[in-house]
């Protein structure tokens, strides 16, 4: 119970904030119609796969959940500024019930912003002529819990590490990284070389890769770049829980 309550109180200081609608929902929508339409100016000779609906929609999926961490670190971070979670110390609370009162409101944004990037993406797709298939959409929002996580735990991480005003740069270059290294706006298996090693090694490859998979159904190469991800989501996530108990021991002491 102290977990749901303090996780609607998250819930509500998230949602009551303008931007959070605007880089949640606004901003993966209208990324979403702009490189639609450049898609319809680029020659079929170019042969723009990446920016075709079905692989723009889960890219731009993964690109969203970036702000979810942004805003993930900003609400922790303000927490400790103001000193909020300090007297909630004082409290009964355990340390794990205000780390899944901090993950399950986001994981329910998270969720709530698949199904708009999705339904808008259904609309722009039947207007072109392309038609998902549901249960790919399905399989989709399912596989792109891990990258969820991932980003949620880098918010955690870096807010429980650093000031209010450091952590959302810190979060600012991970949003950079992951839609310049993570394949959303390049081909990065088309691109090759020193470059394409790089972006392998990091998650945001395998996050994207395997939502784009799962859209389209190749699920004889799905289970690969999923479990990559679901590795990254745990070692990074489990780092954050870490990190954050052991800074409300000391902050307690």
């Amino acid at each position: 119970m102290n977990s749901v309550v303090f996780g609607k109180r998250t819930f509500t200081e998230i949602v009551r904030d303008p931007l959070s609608y605007i880089f949640c929902l606004g901003f993966p929508l209208l990324m979403l119609i702009l490189m639609s339409i450049i898609n319809q100016s680029i020659p079929n000779e170019a042969n723009m796969d990446i920016f075709q609906i079905q692989n723009l929609a889960p890219g731009i999926a993964v690109f969203g959940l970036t702000f979810v961490m942004l805003f993930t670190c900003l609400q922790v971070s303000k927490d400790r500024s103001t000193a909020f979670l300090i007297r909630l110390y004082a409290a009964p609370i355990k340390s794990r019930e205000f780390i899944i009162g901090y993950t399950y409101p986001v994981v329910i944004i998270a969720i709530l912003q698949s199904i708009f990037t999705f339904l808008a993406a259904v609309i722009i797709g039947g207007i072109h002529g392309y038609s998902f298939s549901i249960l790919n959409i399905i399989l989709c929002m399912l596989v792109l819990i891990p990258s969820a996580l991932l980003f949620i735990g880098f918010g955690l991480f870096f807010a429980t590490l650093l000031n209010e005003k450091a952590a959302p740069g810190i979060c600012s270059i991970i949003i950079t990284a992951s839609c310049m290294l993570g394949g959303i706006w390049m081909d990065v298996d088309g691109i090759g070389g020193a470059l394409a090693k790089v972006c392998k090694v990091l998650p945001f490859y395998h996050g994207v890769t395997a939502a784009r998979m799962a859209l389209r159904g190749d699920y004889s190469d799905l289970l690969k770049p999923f479990i990559i991800i679901v590795v990254y989501a745990v070692v990074i996530y489990l780092l954050a829980v870490l990190i954050f108990k052991k800074k409300m021991q000391s902050d307690v002491s």
